[in-house]
């Protein structure tokens, strides 16, 4: 007879799997974890003192999360949520936080992206959108190229009636370093199909998201 497991088990249990099956590529940290000990001695830091003997390790591991999206395949995440539905108005996803590292200083950038597509002949599961901005995000960036990159994406996957994609980000290379203005958001746009070709559609889709037009 199989006894029932007491809470305590079970939540022993979650800890080791979660221990075992880290949200990183562990041959990645490994393999940053002695260059971080190098920058913290270029910097004039000794890595060996109290307070920085675990910082090579916690850097890197950090590093191999915020890069995660280079070993996650999007095909694999969209093509299982696909539906054949006819619906010829727009679907939106709005306010979709997301935060990447920019490949010009490796400094953060972050905020909200918003995505709308008018379907052709199917839609996708509307939790998988923020799941594709999650993948490409997680990789060394620019906010150019990741705006593009999404709306490309439903673009093959779906090939809906049209596509828009616009970000809204803040960069601390430019609130941390340089000309040093924290309240300065930059804005991209990426339209497709109708969205592109369309004023009123167009104008709709970012009435709807809260952009002026």
């Amino acid at each position: 007879m199989n006894k029932r497991q007491s809470p305590k088990s079970s939540t022993r249990q979650r800890a080791r799997a979660t221990k075992a099956a880290p949200d990183f590529d562990p041959g990645v940290s490994k393999a940053i974890q002695p260059l971080i000990m190098q920058l913290l001695k270029a910097l004039g830091e000794d890595p060996k003192r109290v307070g920085l003997e675990k910082t090579p390790e916690r850097v890197a591991q950090a590093l191999a999360f915020l890069t995660k999206g280079y070993n996650q395949d999007i095909r694999k995440i969209i093509n299982g949520a696909l539906f054949p539905l006819e619906y010829d108005e727009m679907v939106i996803v709005r306010d979709i936080d997301f935060y990447s590292l920019c490949e010009h200083h490796l400094l953060p950038f972050f905020g909200k992206c918003h995505i709308g597509y008018i379907p052709g002949k199917q839609v996708v599961g509307l939790s998988k959108l923020p799941r594709i901005v999650e993948v490409l995000s997680r990789r060394i960036q620019v906010q150019e190229r990741l705006t593009v990159e999404i709306a490309e994406t439903l673009k093959t996957a779906l090939k809906p009636l049209g596509v828009g994609v616009v970000i809204e980000a803040q960069h601390l290379c430019m609130m941390m370093r340089g000309v040093e203005k924290q309240n300065a958001i930059a804005v991209t746009s990426h339209m497709l199909g109708g969205f592109r070709r369309q004023q009123q559609t167009r104008e709709e889709f970012l009435k709807l998201i809260g952009r002026s037009v």
